[in-house]
C-alpha cells in the first residue's frame, strides 16, 4: 500500500460523484464557525452559507470543504452535538440545491463523519489522520469515500508551542508511511496533506513548500492548504485579509511542484492559477 511505485489515481469516486484528478482541482473552504482565523462568523445563516457555496461553484470549485470547528491555536472547543448542529442545516440545503456538488466534511470525529455521509457528503477531511478516532478510517473504507489525512505535530491547542524537527519533510513522510500502514484494506482512496501551519514554524512551512515534490513518492494525491495562513502574514507583516495576492503566489509554487488539490478561501484566483500553470504544460 505504501510502495514507492504506487501510481496516483486519475479519478476518485466521491459517493457516486467522480472527481477528475487528471489536472489539479480547487477545494473551496466554507467555515460555519464564529472563530476561524480568517472568515469566522462571515456566514452566520444557512442563506449566507448557501450563497457562498453557489459563488465558489460558479467560480470553478470542484470540492466544497465544510468545517464547523475552528482549529486555530487558542480556539474554543466544540462538542460533538455542537459540531453536528452547525453542520446539519447547511449540509441538508447544499445537497438539495446542488445535488452534483462534491462536499468534503472537515472533521476528526466518527459520529460527525457518519452524519455527514448520511447527508450526501462524499469526502472526509481529517486533520488528525485517524489518531483522534481510528474508527473514522474504517468508516471511510466502508462508505467508499476518499479520506484526507493531514500531518500535525501536537494538537490545535499546543501545536505552535515550539514545534521541532530534525528534517521536517523526511519526518512528515515517515509519519504518512506509518499512518498508511494503519488504513483498512478497503480504504484505497487516500489524499495526503502535509499540514501547512499545523505544528510548524514559518521556516518549516517554507521548507515543506520548497521540497513539496518529495511527497509524490508516497503515490497518493497531495493537497496544499496555504490560503491566507500565518506563513504569509508573518513573512510580509500583513493581516489575513490582505493576503490574497501572496496566497496566489504560493498556490502557484505548489502547483508547479505537483499539488493535486488547492484548498482555498478564494476560488476564482486559485482556478486562474491552475489554468495558467496548465498552459505551461
Amino acid at each position: 500500500m505504501t510502495s514507492d511505485v504506487r501510481r496516483k489515481p486519475a479519478f476518485l469516486n466521491c459517493a457516486g460523484r467522480i472527481l477528475d484528478l487528471g489536472k489539479p482541482v480547487v477545494m473551496g473552504i466554507l467555515n460555519v464557525t464564529p472563530d476561524s482565523f480568517y472568515d469566522g462568523g462571515s456566514y452566520p445563516t444557512v442563506a449566507d452559507q448557501l450563497k457562498k457555496v453557489e459563488k465558489m461553484l460558479q467560480e470553478g470549485a470542484s470540492i466544497i470543504d465544510i468545517g464547523a470547528v475552528s482549529t486555530r491555536p487558542g480556539s474554543k472547543p466544540v462538542d460533538i452535538m455542537g459540531e453536528i448542529n452547525r453542520l446539519l442545516p447547511v449540509l441538508s440545503v447544499i445537497t438539495k440545491y446542488f445535488p452534483s456538488c462534491i462536499i468534503s466534511v472537515d472533521t476528526f470525529r466518527l459520529e460527525v463523519a457518519m452524519m455527514a455521509i448520511d447527508q450526501g457528503v462524499g469526502m472526509i477531511n481529517d486533520i488528525y489522520a485517524g489518531r483522534f478516532d481510528p474508527a473514522i478510517m474504517d468508516f471511510a473504507a466502508s462508505s467508499k469515500v476518499p479520506y484526507i489525512m493531514m500531518h500535525m505535530q501536537g494538537t490545535p491547542v499546543n501545536m505552535q508551542a515550539e514545534p521541532h524537527y530534525s528534517d521536517i519533510v523526511a519526518e512528515i513522510i515517515v509519519f504518512f508511511r506509518e499512518r498508511l500502514k494503519e488504513i483498512p484494506g478497503g480504504l484505497s482512496q487516500v489524499i495526503i496533506d502535509p499540514g501547512f501551519g499545523f505544528g510548524k514554524t514559518v521556516d518549516h512551512n517554507y521548507e515543506i513548500l520548497r521540497r513539496f515534490t518529495e511527497f509524490q513518492q508516497l503515490g497518493y494525491p497531495v493537497m496544499a492548504g496555504l490560503s491566507r495562513k500565518s506563513m504569509i502574514n508573518k513573512a510580509l507583516h500583513i493581516k489575513p485579509q490582505e493576503a490574497l495576492n501572496a496566497t496566489t503566489v504560493l498556490n502557484t509554487v505548489a502547483l508547479l511542484k505537483g499539488a493535486d488539490i488547492l484548498r482555498v478561501h478564494d476560488v476564482k484566483e486559485a482556478v486562474e492559477a491552475v489554468k495558467l500553470v496548465e498552459m505551461l504544460n
